[in-house]
């Protein structure tokens, strides 16, 4: 029997102290630096454990010293400053009152976004490496091998901490891509599988560039694509994941771009394994897309079986239902069982409870058992 491997997206709930200091050190509040370290020590060896102990195949330190999975950069290199301007969904301008109703009840993460306003350099590799050592110590401790690591697509970054320095987009791209390769190779160095997160190829459609038209839109994710292999370009692409997002809340998501308008460029990434959002309303019947396009060998397509934005556990069966479904599409050696996205995007917001995120991470589990027999 062929096994259908497990996973998940990357980020986990954080500790209520954890996050607490992660927003101080956003803004950039004094902070007990022993402390924040001791925590996130402590917090990566607890969520490893946890991974291991529900049986999940790849694992992640679950992004714990991280604010947010694309802002954190701004701590790593200098040239980054004040605010940019926040743009909303483009879904949740057509329904203004549910707009309303998720602001005032808190549910959209207050963290600094800043711009791009002077010459990017590195300013701070030891926090990568104690990343780095806080998880392989862990993944030590526990005999487990198979990890990820996320790290920022340069293209992610550019949508969303937006360029005021560089003459155009292709000079920032290109220098976010020479800083952020160096990242990619340390997290490869140190045998670690790296994910690289890109919800510029999707979210950003409707949210940062909801401006343009398709094409146009399309054009800036094929560029994108270059940019991102070129920084991974030293890179075996066997060693790397990539995440596509339409964003992870809860909401109408009408003006999502379709899988299949992206899909055929990003599969032109130097990338083996794709994990995509397939389990929520608006994107479950995109399985289809795989009918006709066709995946390369050398790939693997990890369908979200698991619901990020709602706290309803997956039965095990339906999970083994929408592998079977994707295993009508995608050879079973080329299948993967994710998550839609991650379980805590933003340090402190999520609207999972933390138990019940593990309750659906069971689930997964149990659900690629069950559909590894049946296929």
């Amino acid at each position: 029997m062929t096994k259908i491997k497990t996973t998940h997206v990357g980020s986990l709930p954080r500790s209520k102290d954890l996050s607490e200091i992660l927003f101080k050190k956003d803004s950039n509040k004094q902070f007990d630096v022993n402390r924040f370290n001791e925590i996130v020590k402590r917090d990566v060896e607890n969520i490893v454990k946890k991974q291991i102990d529900l049986g999940l195949d790849f694992i992640s330190d679950g992004e714990m010293s991280k604010i947010s999975y694309a802002t954190y950069v701004k701590d790593r290199i200098d040239g980054f400053s004040g605010e940019s301007e926040r743009k909303a969904p483009k879904d949740l301008d057509d329904f203004p009152s549910y707009k309303e109703k998720i602001a005032k009840s808190g549910g959209t993460p207050t963290y600094t976004r800043p711009c791009c306003t002077g010459e990017l350099k590195i300013k701070d590799k030891k926090s990568l490496s104690l990343d780095i050592e806080n998880f392989k110590t862990s993944l030590e401790k526990n005999n487990h091998s198979d990890a990820f690591m996320n790290s920022a697509s340069p293209g992610v970054i550019s949508s969303f901490l937006p360029n005021k320095f560089y003459k155009n987009d292709d000079e920032y791209l290109n220098k976010l891509s020479e800083i952020m390769k160096s990242e990619y190779e340390e997290i490869i160095a140190n045998n670690l599988y790296l994910q690289i997160d890109c919800p510029d190829l999707a979210l950003a459609r409707h949210m940062t560039f909801k401006d343009l038209n398709e094409k146009e839109f399309l054009l800036r994710v094929e560029k994108h694509i270059e940019f991102l292999n070129y920084a991974l370009k030293n890179i075996d692409q066997s060693k790397i994941r990539m995440h596509i997002c339409w964003g992870n809340y809860e909401g109408p998501h009408t003006h999502d771009i379709a899988l299949d308008k992206i899909m055929p460029i990003a599969l032109k990434a130097n990338i083996k394994t794709y994990l995509i959002e397939s389990s929520n309303p608006r994107h479950s019947h995109e399985w289809r897309v795989f009918e006709n396009l066709k995946v390369p060998k050398d790939k693997v397509i990890a369908p979200g079986v698991i619901d990020s934005t709602t706290n309803f556990i997956e039965h095990p069966e339906v999970v083994k239902d929408r592998l079977i479904q994707y295993s009508k599409v995608i050879e079973k050696d080329q299948l993967m069982a994710g998550t839609d996205c991650g379980f805590s995007t933003f340090a402190g917001f999520g609207i999972i409870d933390e138990k019940i995120v593990y309750k659906k991470l069971e689930s997964l589990v149990a659900g690629a058992e069950l559909a590894s027999k049946a296929i």
